[in-house]
Order: structure tokens, then sequence, then C-alpha cells
């Protein structure tokens, strides 16, 4: 079969099986041949690896992974695309998709099912509307998966990379730096797709920690994401007003457990560390202000 990134030849697939590309689900396809080998290499998988990726679309960056990992099965919530997919992957035997909504597949199950006893990493383009909530479900479950290796809007991997404490930080890039080590890759240009997006794309990886940043209990962790979610719900404004109106809490009671973790009350969100933002949750805690998710 001609090269999957050939324009005719995905249109060619898209016609013959009555396909049609879906804004809902955030389909783009990749047609810059060096994209997914790129990705597959970044990923650092190897011969005896096993990979999760999430929406195969008609499998480009799947036979990359295909070709240097020992399995690889594939995630995919349109069913639409599955007659395309048994053609395109027709000559790799070690592919397996699955059809569900990645949200809602038990991704454990799935990955003791398929992997047992095999290093697994996490490849995909992700669609850019629910980037975040994916990124979140593999990493709050504590999979185990060595890395993730995806594709995103440029600015969300902006954010998703940078490090606490900094300018571009947001909540969530707290909760990314508590679960894994990230960095940026490589951009990819809007013409690398079809139809082409009205945005640049980025590939990011983050390298799993064996332990979370702070190893805190259960209880302890949401509380704390909960602390740092409010004080990012007022960006503009200090730490101590968001924090005091997304907790409905007291705000000389902020205030004072600021001060408890030796913290200065003018300072803003995306300029607490996450140790800092730690300390300030172990300090509301003390003074009885709970964290309501």
């Amino acid at each position: 079969m001609p090269a999957l990134t050939d324009l005719s030849t995905i249109r060619s697939l898209c016609d013959r099986y009555g396909f049609s590309l879906s804004k809902g689900f955030g389909q783009n396809f990749i047609i810059n041949p060096g994209v997914c080998p790129r990705i597959a290499e970044s990923a650092g998988i190897g011969p005896d690896w096993g990979v999760l990726e999430i929406g195969p679309g008609i499998g480009v960056l799947t036979e990359q992974l295909a070709k240097r990992a020992a399995k690889v099965v594939s995630v995919e919530i349109d069913r639409r695309l599955f007659p395309l997919l048994d053609e395109t992957l027709a000559g790799y035997g070690n592919v397996k998709i699955v059809e569900g909504d990645v949200l809602k597949v038990d991704l454990r199950a799935l990955i003791r099912q398929e992997f047992a006893g095999r290093p697994v990493a996490v490849c995909a383009n992700l669609p850019y509307y629910i980037t975040s909530p994916i990124l979140m479900r593999l990493l709050e479950e504590r999979l185990p998966v060595e890395n993730i290796t995806v594709m995103v809007q440029r600015e969300a991997a902006q954010r998703l990379c940078a490090p606490p404490g900094t300018r571009q930080a947001g909540a969530i890039s707290y909760a990314v730096a508590y679960y894994a080590s990230p960095r940026q890759l490589f951009t990819v240009q809007p013409g690398s797709f079809y139809p082409a997006p009205k945005v640049t794309s980025a590939v990011i990886r983050l390298d799993v920690r064996k332990t979370p940043a702070g190893d805190l209990d259960p209880a302890a962790e949401r509380a704390l994401f909960a602390v740092i979610r409010a004080a990012f719900s007022q960006r503009r404004k200090t730490a101590a007003n968001g924090i005091s109106a997304g907790l409905a809490a007291d705000k000389a009671a902020v205030l004072a457990a600021m001060a408890d973790a030796g913290l200065d009350a003018r300072l803003r969100p995306e300029q607490l560390t996450l140790e800092q933002f730690t300390a300030l949750q172990a300090a509301l805690a003390a003074r009885g202000i709970p964290a309501r998710k």
C-alpha cells in the first residue's frame, strides 16, 4: 500500500469506505511523512515493549509503533475507522484495535491483559479538545507506564511542561510535575495535517515518576490539587484571594495559613513551587480549612 501520509491515498481510503472526518472527534490525519517516525523514536520504545495508543486514525503512527514494539494496542472511539484500519494495518500482526472511549475504558485492566510483563509506553496524537482530561486520567490513576509521548496544541504543550513557580505555569503544570518529568520535544506545523488545523502542534514526553513528588496519601493529594485549582481560579489575583474564593474559606484564615507555611501573602499562584503549595495545603488543613473538590 502507498504511504498512509499520501493525501491521495487518504482520500481514496475515505471514499472507498464512505468515511468523512469528524470535527466532534477532533480528527486530523498526519500527512507529513517525517512526523510519525520521529514521534515513535521519541517514545524510546524497543522490541520488547508494549505501546498503548489513543486514537489511531488511519494508522499512520500505529504503523511506526508496530515496527518498533512487540505489541501495540490502540483505543479508538470511532467505529467507522475500523474497516480502514483493517486494511491499512493488515500487515502488522502485533496490532490490536480496541473500541472504546479512553476516558471510560478500564486502562489498568487493559494494560494488565495485553502487556503483562512488558514495559509500557503511551503514544498518541491527541484530540486537542480533551488533551487535559486524557493526560490527567493517565497520570492520576498511576498506571504502570514508563512514559507518555503525545502531540498536542503548542500552547497546551507549553503549559503542560512549564515548571511550577514560573510565569507560564497553570494548575495543570503542577499536576503534571507531581506525577512526571515533562519536556517539549519538537513542534509540528499546521500543514503537516489534513485538514490543516489553525494552530501549531507540539510533541511532548512525560517520563512518569515511580513515586509522585511528595508521595502524599490519596486524601492529601486530592486536597493539594483542590488548593492549587482554587488558587488558579483567579489567576490575576493573589493565591490567597483565589484560595479564599475557591474554597469558600475566610480570607484571614487563609492568610494565617500562608504565614504558617512561611509564604508571602502577596504571592500570585504561579509564583509558588509545588513544595510550597504542599506546605500551604498542610497549613490550611491544620487550621481546619477543608479543600473542596
